[in-house]
């Protein structure tokens, strides 16, 4: 039997990063899943294989990279422009602390880097939103990962904790629209993306490997 691995997850509480921990939880590939978060999870006690780093400011990360080592790091974390309040505020979270993440995990020993950023990534863009996930990806390139695993989902669906109202909305436009809309933009279930990041982290293939959405749909059919 081959050895169990170390998972590493940052944004677990998130739409994803809640159905990844699930999987990754009943996944027999890993022995230990070190949860990294600002909001207490529940009962950690009930689920032996997590091992949850509470960090109310993800900006001190260094403080605690001696407990940031894994085989496999997975990032789901992400917010809105509205709900960072500012810019600055969202490139602070969807850029400063995932690179930050991968750079301690690297120097960890971390062999994949796996991560959802979203359809229309581009450092090009006119649109800030996507220019920074294309930023993000092109910094996660430059650390040099054996493995890279980017995930590019278009418009998520799932149930949040807090209510987005522009994305409910658009949510269900998406889902009337659906059939006219080319592959790579219909949405796409978080179930379905947490199943991918599992299908893709059991696959060896070093190097960068991009994964646009209607590829990640077919991965993660269940």
């Amino acid at each position: 039997m081959s050895q169990k691995k170390t998972a590493l997850v940052l944004g677990a509480t998130g739409l994803v990063g809640t159905a990844l921990l699930k999987q990754l939880y009943a996944s027999e590939t890993y022995s230990k899943i070190k949860v990294i978060t600002r909001r207490p999870i529940s009962d950690p006690a009930n689920f032996p294989k997590i091992d949850v780093i509470e960090l109310a400011d993800f900006s001190q990360m260094q403080t605690v990279s001696d407990q940031l080592s894994a085989d496999d790091v997975f990032c789901t974390l992400g917010t809105t422009i509205k709900k960072a309040g500012s810019q600055p505020a969202f490139y602070t979270v969807d850029f400063t602390y995932p690179l930050a993440l991968a750079q301690i995990a690297r120097e960890n020993g971390a062999t994949h880097f796996l991560i959802v950023t979203a359809t229309g990534a581009n450092p090009q863009s006119k649109i800030f939103y996507n220019r920074v996930k294309g930023e993000l990806e092109q910094a996660l390139m430059q650390i040099k990962f054996p493995n890279l695993t980017i995930l590019r989902p278009s418009l998520l669906t799932g149930e949040r904790q807090e209510f987005r109202l522009g994305e409910r909305l658009a949510q269900i436009l998406g889902k009337m629209l659906a059939g006219l809309m080319p592959a790579r933009m219909k949405p796409v279930s978080a179930e379905t993306v947490a199943r991918a990041m599992m299908a893709l982290a059991d696959e060896v293939q070093a190097g960068t490997r991009i994964v646009e959405s209607e590829q990640i749909r077919e991965l993660g059919r269940g």
